[in-house]
């Protein structure tokens, strides 16, 4: 079969590959969308943590069933999965926090993922598409890092909530904090990201990191209270350790984003506003599911997000542009 391998950073190679074998509590999928993801992007720059090379990227997917033995799916039926494999056993696991299992392998990222014909998976990955489209089920995925980190954050009607970075997840995150009743503010350094902030998302407050004084304008907007709720959607370890300044006295300060490096803030800054840190790791089916109700009633509109669509065939070659902020790349999608 078709296959696309990152063998080191910034290279690709097409290759054929053998059909993997279907065991018992497997499911073979015939792929049909790929959406790339910043985690895609970062493994092809070289600066994604907990990478090995070489691998098969790939996990914001939609496919069609090819074969199954789980109870309620059948072959060609289209589906979308949750790709962080647990192990059901662990802590986490037994505590329902599926999303951080001590073994969890991420599809694409700790094994090889669905840029090719084919992929195998866990059949209790499986997750129906209740009447969405293709393009719809590959945006799933994304959509519910968003509504995790959001559900982590308590997030109230009325609350002001900073969201630092405008990608695809940063977006994700802006769209559950909107829905949830929040009075969003957008954050980047990127003028065009802003810009589709306020004429897609109808997101009303943003900020050019770039060009304003970020802290000044958080306390112009918030009357000087600062946002109760800031959120980090850049994985940037500059911004993220810029961002302790945003926060509101007990405020809460969520980590989406994913860094390298150590973060590093002042302690008695932090203790005298009583902060509170966590981190969001990618999501759970409670938040798939919440995603795909959002999406049925049209709270979000997901074609909004695509940007590039390319064949199968055309990634090795468009893949570097999709790095260019010249570009406006919000989400480029794949056809196999």
């Amino acid at each position: 079969m078709k296959t696309l391998i990152c063998t080191t950073p910034g290279q690709f190679t097409y290759g054929d590959t053998s059909l993997p074998e279907r065991k018992q509590g497997e499911t073979l999928l015939r792929i049909r969308r790929v959406g790339i993801c910043g985690t895609d992007l970062h493994a092809y720059e070289g600066t994604q943590p907990f990478f090995q090379y070489p691998r098969i990227l790939g996990h914001e997917l939609a496919a069609e069933i090819a074969a199954t033995d789980e109870p309620g799916f059948t072959a060609g039926e289209s589906v979308t999965i949750i790709p962080y494999f647990h192990c059901g056993n662990c802590v986490a696991c037994k505590a329902g926090k599926t999303n951080c299992c001590t073994q969890l392998k991420v599809c694409g990222v700790h094994v090889d993922g669905g840029m090719r014909e084919y992929l195998l998976v866990p059949s209790y990955s499986l997750v129906k598409n209740r009447g969405l489209g293709l393009d719809e089920l590959a945006l799933v995925e994304p959509l519910a890092i968003g509504a995790h980190g959001i559900r982590r954050a308590q997030v109230t009607p009325g609350e002001w909530v900073a969201v630092i970075g405008a990608g695809p997840i940063g977006l994700g995150v802006m769209e559950f904090a909107r829905i949830t009743g929040a009075k969003v503010i957008a954050v980047d350094v990127q003028e065009s990201r802003l810009q589709f902030c306020k004429e897609r998302l109808q997101i009303p407050f943003t900020i050019n990191a770039a060009k304003e004084n970020v802290s000044a304008q958080l306390a112009q907007l918030t009357n000087g209270d600062m946002p109760t709720v800031v959120i980090d959607a850049t994985g940037n370890l500059s911004a993220i350790n810029e961002s302790f300044r945003y926060l509101a006295h007990g405020g809460r300060y969520v980590l989406v984003g994913l860094q390298k490096g150590e973060i590093r803030f002042s302690h008695p800054e932090f203790h005298q506003r009583e902060v509170t840190l966590m981190s969001s790791r990618n999501a759970t089916r409670e938040d798939f599911d919440r995603v795909i109700d959002a999406l049925l009633n049209g709270q979000v509109l997901p074609l909004t997000y695509i940007t590039h669509r390319v064949l199968f065939e055309e990634v090795q070659e468009a893949f570097p542009g999709w790095l260019l902020p010249a570009n406006k790349v919000i989400k480029a999608m794949v056809t196999i």
